[in-house]
């Protein structure tokens, strides 16, 4: 089950894959129903791959997550390139965010608001209810039709294909959460908020404004409205439980509106000129948001190639806040893109030293290594970074460029197995497996077992998709 907060699509139905038995999913099957589901995602929809994005939208998912009963669970935050307004929690803990969603909030109390109901629905576990362990759908098949319903929520039609071909002649049920799913998300969410250092009346507050905002519409710019009725009741008592729970607000640390500004220059730039629109903004902007804007301007100044003018910008930025690391990373990229080489390998490097294996540092970096010709630093410097932190399919590409350069053969097809495993391609990865197996030595048994095992464990994957469930078989 995934909850939708969708912008363009009617509610579709699902097959009933569970039973009267009431017995859940464990944390751990959970986990693995999350993974199936997100490669089936990355197929189909564009994820932002923007590394400082998404360390931002982890940082702040994981400031919520310390204030919930997550019992040990892991979250994966992620944004999704779509201009409608949409979010949803998907099994094992796979949040994503709209960048539509993430430009129409006007705080970052409001998009912590969303998150924090979403993140409610997976600790509740009303996701695992609707999938118990004794379900009659394989894996693969169950987070086949999860996915086809995100894609419903861009293309009715298509996500209802997507089911109908998945489980064709399974009886269905309708997927939505009940009123009280809904109404605990909205409770146990905002406790959350006011726990986390957030205003727990963003959440009805931005409930409202979206509800105001299309009350004497007939457009469906926010149709979740619709399939997920916020009603005016809902508000209210929202609005009560909020009066209950004093918080102690915490100091802005201005990145959201770094980000925000970020996704917006993207926006901006691909349908007109982004360096007017923001020198515009700057004439009359507000001292509170000045800094963002003129970050925004540095962008647009370096996506238009006028490096000189890019560098002025920055650096009046960095001579305000020396120590915000995003204010570097324009800096370095500046100078990159400059042809100045050794100035951003150097801003890297210094930085480094004080971020170690920060995500987006360690991409820029690192692609920065092998853009001078230093694939062994860069794939030493990743090869560490997976050791430490979560693979990403941005990481395992880069690894894969690293590895090639510097003539490794065999590690750099693992890299790509592994990035093509986690956008969804299994059968590519399995390929990729092969090559590798073919270009590592005799000697090197270390190597060939390992690769053996990964790919023996691929390939079992692909038997249990092909798979067809028997009325006797179990969800895993």
């Amino acid at each position: 089950m995934a909850h939708v907060w969708c912008s363009s699509a009617q509610a579709v139905d699902l097959p009933n894959i569970g039973d009267a038995a009431g017995k859940y999913l464990s944390i751990e099957d959970e986990q693995r129903l999350g993974e199936a589901f997100m490669r089936n995602l990355r197929q189909s929809l564009t994820i932002n791959d923007d590394p400082e994005i998404d360390e931002y939208i982890q940082s702040l998912g994981y400031r919520l997550v310390a204030n919930t009963d997550a019992g040990g669970r892991k979250f994966t935050f992620f944004v999704v390139e779509d201009p409608n307004v949409n979010a949803f929690a998907g099994p094992g803990g796979y949040i994503g965010i709209n960048t539509g969603l993430i430009l129409i909030t006007e705080n970052e109390d409001e998009l912590a608001a969303v998150m924090a109901h979403e993140i409610s629905h997976v600790t509740q576990r009303h996701l695992a209810r609707a999938f118990e362990a004794s379900s009659k759908m394989s894996l693969p098949a169950t987070a086949a039709i999860l996915a086809a319903i995100i894609l419903g929520s861009k293309n009715g039609q298509l996500g209802e294909a997507a089911i109908a071909a998945t489980a064709a002649g399974s009886a269905q049920s309708q997927l939505n959460f009940t009123f009280s799913n809904e109404e605990e998300a909205d409770r146990i969410g905002m406790q959350i908020l006011a726990k986390s250092g957030f205003n727990p009346h963003s959440m009805p507050q931005f409930f409202e404004r979206l509800q105001q905002s299309t009350r004497f519409t007939d457009n469906q710019a926010y149709e979740f409205l619709r399939t997920h009725p916020v009603t005016t009741a809902r508000i209210a008592d929202s609005g009560n439980r909020a009066e209950q729970l004093p918080y102690q607000p915490k100091p802005d640390s201005g990145n959201y509106l770094l980000i925000k500004t970020k996704i917006l220059v993207e926006e901006k730039t691909k349908t007109l000129n982004g360096v007017d629109y923001f020198a515009e903004l700057l004439k009359d902007a507000n001292p509170k948001n000045e800094y963002a804007l003129r970050y925004g301007y540095a962008l647009a100044l370096l996506a238009d190639n006028k490096y000189d003018k890019a560098r002025k910008e920055i650096s009046k930025l960095i001579k305000q806040d020396p120590e915000r690391l995003a204010y570097q990373l324009v800096l370095a990229k500046v100078e990159m893109t400059a042809g100045h080489t050794d100035k951003a390998l150097d801003i890297y490097a210094d930085n480094f030293k004080l971020y170690p294996h920060n995500y987006p540092l360690t991409i820029l970096y690192t692609n920065a290594l092998i853009q001078s010709g230093q694939p062994e630093n860069a794939a030493k410097l990743l090869q560490e970074h997976l050791r430490q932190k979560s693979p990403t399919p941005q990481i395992y590409n880069l690894l894969a460029q690293a590895e090639s350069d510097a003539g490794h053969i065999a590690e750099a097809h693992q890299a790509l197995a592994e990035y093509h495993y986690l956008n969804g391609r299994t059968r590519i990865a399995i390929e990729q497996l092969k090559i590798a197996l073919d270009n590592t030595g005799e000697n090197d048994a270390t190597r060939k077992a390992r690769i053996q095992a990964r790919l023996t464990q691929l390939q079992d994957e692909v038997k249990s998709e092909a798979k067809q469930p028997d009325k006797d078989d179990r969800f895993l």
